[in-house]
């Protein structure tokens, strides 16, 4: 490495004929004449106080010296350097006499340095001005509330109820957003509260909800977020979500829906004495979010810091949805249901193990408190309404009634094959008794089909004649096949 002739990355001068060289990072090495030259003209042209004229790092970092070729350019340099030095002589008579009207400071633009410092990849906000509002959804385009309801039939088996009520608030809702009324009379915000057990479908409402009406859907759950400064997600992450479905136009964010998953994840903890950073204080924090405000909201991360933009946005006009399964809330029911008919000979006798799968439509907002939300939540949720649990007849219908329901999708895949894939009665009525045993709801379906699947989509690809495959309760319980039968 000694041996190495070193020579000045500028001027390309060795070190015999330049004398002693400045050896740099990444070995690079400059000349004392350089190195001055390069001071000379940072000083120069930063020595404008107005700020005219941006540094060509080009020439400063040596980007045009004779290593490039190009002598010309070498000579036009040294005759430019003296004309700065002669400038800048004229500058700092200048500066000394602007002194005595006060002191000038200069900022250093980083997106003049040649180099990447990581700040080129921060996500821009669409913005357009707020005199120019715009609705989302309009008041002529807005689906009337049994066109919603019909819509999400089509997805979503029974839960009729629950559909009626999602269907009017979000009618009257994006009614609010398409006037845009501040008159005397002003229309509050119908924030929903869904409850239900797991796999009966609240998400998949939400989700066929936002694509009826084309409009940004942020899905989140609460289980992630914290109070602000501790470690995970800060709240107002879930405005981040819905800014970046919307591809960072803050108009549309603006007028769009957010579902919090998992609300009943943050309720308050009971006989604690520790600070309680994911519960009652996450409920605090959304207070704000779910009335409307305008709110500091991260730029494509999830906590605030100093290196992350952020920008303001206003949730007046953003749709809440929450959605939990609450468990443990049935016997909150069921204490204040029979606070009357507790014992005597008028009382009904129940079997302990019997489960009501309608339970959950006497809920309450007392109820909602003693499981652990606080009044000020709650009352910023005014639509609350629950889901039905699912028994065997609605899982047969979730099997084959949606439009993408799962025996669909499985005779959509065996008909690119030339196979028709057929289920019997029998086979459906034993598939719902097994999801049921699992307890997650619709969820389980899917995982069951797959299990008893894999060796039909196996097996079928290898045999062309195969014509019709039929699926039976004797081949699920593992007591036969199914049945084939041969094309033609």
């Amino acid at each position: 490495m000694d041996d190495q002739i070193k020579i000045c990355g500028m001027c390309g001068r060795t070190e015999e004929a330049a004398g002693k060289l400045i050896r740099l990072p990444m070995n690079v090495y400059l000349c004392q004449d350089c190195m001055d030259k390069t001071a000379d003209m940072v000083e120069s042209q930063m020595g404008n106080m107005n700020g005219a004229g941006a540094i060509d790092w080009g020439k400063v970092m040596g980007m045009y010296g004779p290593n490039s070729g190009n002598t010309t350019e070498k000579k036009e340099e040294d005759k430019e350097s003296k004309e700065l030095k002669e400038d800048s002589t004229k500058e700092e008579k200048k500066d000394n006499q602007d002194l005595k009207n006060g002191p000038k400071v200069n900022f250093i633009k980083l997106t003049d340095f040649p180099f990447d410092f990581g700040f080129g990849n921060r996500q821009k906000v669409k913005k357009r001005d707020k005199s120019e509002y715009k609705p989302l959804i309009e008041l002529k385009d807005i689906p009337a509330p049994h066109v919603i309801k019909s819509k999400l039939d089509e997805y979503v088996v029974g839960q009729e109820q629950a559909k009626r009520v999602m269907s009017v608030a979000v009618y009257n809702h994006y009614k609010r957003v398409a006037t845009h009324t501040m008159d005397e009379i002003e229309i509050e915000k119908s924030n929903m509260l869904m409850l239900g057990p797991t796999g009966c479908g609240k998400t998949y409402l939400v989700r066929t909800l936002a694509r009826i009406l084309d409009v940004p859907l942020a899905v989140t759950d609460a289980t992630t977020l914290t109070e602000a400064g501790y470690i995970g997600d800060d709240i107002e992450s879930v405005l981040s979500k819905l800014l970046a479905a919307a591809d960072n136009d803050l108009d549309r964010a603006e007028q769009g829906i957010v579902y919090i998953d998992e609300i009943d994840k943050i309720a308050k903890k009971q006989n604690t004495n520790s600070r309680d950073v994911s519960g009652e204080s996450v409920q605090q924090g959304l207070l704000k979010l779910l009335e409307g405000a305008d709110i500091e909201v991260p730029v494509g991360a999830s906590s605030k810091n100093a290196m992350v933009p952020t920008t303001s946005m206003n949730t007046r006009n953003i749709l809440f949805i929450c959605g939990g399964a609450f468990p443990g809330i049935e016997e909150i029911i069921k204490r204040r249901l029979n606070k009357t008919s507790g014992i005597g000979f008028h009382a009904e006798v129940k079997n302990p193990d019997e489960k009501d799968l309608t339970i959950l439509k006497e809920v309450e907002t007392e109820d909602i408190r003693k499981f652990g939300m606080i009044p000020e939540f709650v009352g910023r949720l005014p639509m609350v309404f629950a889901l039905e649990g699912l028994d065997r007849d609605m899982m047969i219908r979730i099997l084959k009634e949606p439009k993408n329901a799962i025996l669909k999708q499985y005779q959509k895949l065996l008909e690119l094959d030339e196979v028709k894939l057929v289920f019997t009665d029998d086979a459906l009525e034993y598939i719902a008794e097994k999801a049921l045993k699992k307890e997650t709801g619709a969820r389980a379906l899917r995982s069951i089909l797959d299990e008893h699947m894999i060796d039909i989509m196996y097996e079928v690809p290898k045999d062309h004649n195969i014509g019709t495959v039929t699926i039976t309760r004797d081949y699920l319980e593992g007591k036969g096949a199914p049945l084939i039968e041969l094309r033609g």
